[in-house]
């Protein structure tokens, strides 16, 4: 399976960007759906992620303003991102979790929040 995220790019404060997930292929009902990040000069951090009950989890730092959401049929999932902060500014990677050993990642979207 190949993820590709894309939607990146370059906003203003407070400004909204959607990104997206495509997988090449149907990716199991069972797999939790997940986004990272990493910004200048860190390490790739926890944003959100949807387990396959639909239950959502939120970085403290994004709860309330970002929201993950999946569509099973066409192998997506999306980050809607609001109110967009300069510290948010980061290369954004997708994540499906298949098992405790088997998960796949994209090749990361490029955020950047600067006025």
């Amino acid at each position: 399976v190949q993820l590709q995220a894309s939607g990146g790019g370059m906003v203003q404060p407070g400004e909204s960007l959607r990104l997206s997930c495509a997988a090449s292929r149907r990716i199991p009902s069972t797999a939790a759906r997940g986004w990272y990040r990493q910004g200048p000069g860190k390490q790739r951090e926890f944003v959100a992620s949807i387990a396959p009950n639909g239950e959502t989890r939120y970085a403290d730092s994004v709860k309330g303003r970002f929201t993950i959401s999946r569509n099973i049929a066409n192998k997506m999932n999306y980050l809607l991102m609001n109110n967009l902060k300069p510290e948010d500014t980061a290369v954004y990677y997708c994540r499906a979790s298949i098992s405790a050993s088997l998960e796949y990642w994209g090749q990361g979207t490029l955020v950047t929040v600067s006025s």
